[in-house]
């Protein structure tokens, strides 16, 4: 349930990025809404999502599609393959730095994109829009470093909440894209949590019928946000 005393609006509809052919428009929290860390943890419980200093809810007119989705950090359990990329990984050197500007983050930024998403217009070199993305002074948001001996691999950008840490966004270089540092990352967070005595990492959404987000229920148990409940998605 959203507080009587906050506006929220409806956005103009247009194409569904996930799934071809739908329709997709959202609830977006009144921009001018002062934002701590209680009120952030607040709409993330309630099915929101965070993108820059927007705070939104899927409310699409013909799809329910949009599901977002929480790990259960003390009961979880890597399966074999997620074992594997913690192998892979156990060497990398994890650094928390500040939710500010840095080249360097914004050079691997950019490769990262060209790589991923090379025709997105995520692809943008423009710095202003990577601000608006990943940096807002009115969150409680952390960068995490990860680092091989001195070279930067990976970025995991996080909101601190309340009841745990959400996933806002990872980006890796391209020239170790076999250690699986989107997976790694996750999983870090999660013991993270854990180790702080947080219950939950929030991943953000999940569709059934998109292939780029079925990752996310096999980290498990996981929970989804449905009908106004959290309830148990089974793998």
């Amino acid at each position: 349930m959203i507080p009587e005393t906050v506006k929220v609006y409806l956005s103009t509809a247009h194409e569904c990025p996930y799934l071809a052919g739908e329709i997709a428009s959202s609830l977006v929290v009144d921009p001018d809404l002062e934002v701590d860390r209680e009120r952030l943890s607040f709409f993330t419980t309630h099915g929101f999502r965070r993108s820059g200093d927007i705070i939104y809810r899927p409310h699409c007119p013909d799809c329910r599609e949009c599901v977002s989705v929480r790990v259960a950090a003390a009961a979880f359990r890597p399966n074999r393959s997620q074992r594997r990329v913690q192998r892979r990984n156990a060497n990398l050197r994890v650094v928390q730095a500040p939710a500010e500007f840095r080249d360097e983050h914004f050079a691997l930024y950019l490769s990262y994109q060209r790589y991923r998403h090379p025709d997105s217009d995520m692809c943008d070199a423009d710095p202003e829009k990577y601000h608006q993305f990943l940096i807002s002074g009115r969150y409680q948001s952390v960068f995490y470093e990860m680092y091989q001996d001195t070279e930067l691999l990976a970025v995991a950008v996080t909101d601190e909440l309340t009841d745990g840490i959400s996933a806002v966004y990872t980006f890796f270089s391209p020239a170790v894209a076999s250690r699986s540092l989107g997976t790694y990352a996750v999983l870090w967070e999660i013991e993270q949590a854990r180790q702080r005595g947080l219950a939950w990492v929030y991943l953000g959404y999940w569709i059934r019928g998109c292939r780029k987000m079925s990752y996310k229920t096999g980290f498990q148990p996981i929970e989804g946000f449905l009908e106004g409940s959290w309830v148990s998605l089974e793998r």
